[in-house]
């Protein structure tokens, strides 16, 4: 897409007031421009650029090249389908020598990823761990553990990392860097961004903290990039349930950057308790912990924090296949459940698509068509308003995927921030 909407919908309303420019501020922002319709677009020719810009054609030539000797852009000829005659020089993202990470510490795990600046995974690692039951303590340890070997074998492959984003559950101070309240977890006022910078003796790049519903939404928002979808709600999938929302190409983030505490909706009839101490809450008939206790006793190994979530879930989708009568019942009561509030999203947001994260996407498909039919039986629009609802394909790793896509934001919109990394990539080129 060249409406540069798609990765960039975090800050996008942050920017401030417009204010006169010199020519050098001008010629960042003309870096930024170029190198994120490359992103939006895919690699294309020169001439083709100064179109998708509007920008003269001398003009991107000179940031073409300045882009390349930052290392952040590269030119080599291909054919285009359908083309004849020579290939033409086409210009696409490489940045393979900088990468984003994205961390989350989820209910039961802690997961690290790293992105190069064209999406390529360089390096992730997850390890499971009771979050609410270990303590902030162990798991910032952990945490800050996982980062430290992730830069240790990122800095052996000769790859910078640009910036870390902490995706947590829960109400976060993004400015703060604290986990104000995460009933998932049992955080409350919990300096995150302070606690790693603490424990990581090594200089970090820099640190953001954010929910990790909100990251997701990005992860699929760009996964689902040149689909024509501006409008989406994507639904986490774990002890807790939340929701990151996407509203013509921006994340929706309420006055005060709440927004998305779906899963405390109070839908059930039953009244049972939820994590958060009231009863009633949509989390407490959909989240992990109801598929789990709805599918199986208590003294069942599939409760155990202990073993790989995966396999957990491999085990239901299992039982459930052979016929197994409790697991079937358990699906088919929280596809209803699902439904039920899934409809009532799509009556207050009208999304395009309803994305379905977590342990959905591993069981989900067995749950599919019933979430679908209470969707279309309950909304009042004609057609369910045009909502589809569908799996997500990043399953566990959305959330953290979409905080290492906002740390190589930074690079997006201001390219020449990274100069020293140009050096850096020619002097390896050059031994």
């Amino acid at each position: 897409m060249t409406d540069l909407r798609a990765a960039t919908p975090m800050y996008a309303a942050s920017a401030g007031p417009s204010r006169s420019r010199d020519r050098g501020s001008i010629r960042r922002t003309n870096l930024g421009v170029v190198l994120r319709i490359l992103r939006d677009s895919g690699p294309r020719s020169r001439a083709q650029i100064a179109v998708d810009t509007g920008l003269p054609k001398p003009t991107v030539t000179t940031l073409v090249a300045e882009l390349v000797a930052h290392g952040l852009i590269s030119e080599g000829s291909a054919q285009r389908e359908g083309a004849v005659g020579r290939p033409g020089t086409l210009v696409r993202i490489d940045g393979r020598g900088l990468c984003g990470i994205g961390v989350e510490i989820s209910t039961s795990y802690v997961q690290v990823l790293a992105l190069t600046l064209s999406g390529d995974t360089v390096h992730q690692h997850r390890v499971a761990v009771a979050v609410a039951e270990a303590g902030e303590e162990e798991v910032l340890d952990l945490t800050a553990q996982a980062i430290r070997a992730s830069l240790t074998a990122l800095g052996r492959d000769g790859i910078r990392p640009v910036g870390l984003t902490l995706a947590v559950p829960g109400v976060i101070d993004t400015a703060a860097g604290t986990v104000e309240y995460a009933s998932a977890i049992g955080w409350r006022g919990v300096a995150v961004a302070d606690g790693l910078r603490r424990r990581l003796e090594q200089r970090l790049p820099r640190l953001a903290v954010e929910n990790d519903a909100k990251l997701g939404a990005l992860a699929e928002y760009v996964q689902a990039q040149g689909s024509d979808v501006h409008d989406m709600v994507c639904i986490t999938g774990e002890r807790g349930i939340g929701a990151g929302i996407i509203s013509d190409g921006r994340l929706l983030r309420g006055s005060t950057g709440f927004a998305g505490e779906v899963g405390h909706m109070p839908l059930d009839p039953e009244r049972r308790p939820c994590a958060c101490g009231r009863r009633g809450c949509w989390e407490a008939m959909v989240g992990l912990d109801a598929i789990l206790r709805l599918a199986a006793a208590d003294d069942d190994w599939i409760h155990d924090p202990a073993v790989e979530l995966e396999s957990r879930l491999e085990e239901l989708r299992r039982r459930a296949l052979d016929g197994d009568a409790r697991t079937r019942e358990a699906l088919a009561r929280v596809a209803e459940d699902l439904g039920l509030g899934v409809a009532l999203l799509a009556d207050v947001l009208n999304p395009r698509v309803v994305v379905l994260g977590g342990y959905f996407t591993h069981i989900g498909q067995l749950m599919l068509d019933r979430v679908r039919e209470v969707v279309r039986e309950r909304v009042m629009a004609p057609d369910a308003g045009g909502c589809e609802v569908r799996l997500s394909e990043l399953g566990f790793a959305a959330a953290a995927r979409g905080g290492a896509y906002l740390a190589l934001d930074a690079v997006y919109q201001d390219p020449a921030r990274f100069e020293e990394f140009g050096e850096a990539v020619r002097q390896s080129a050059s031994t």
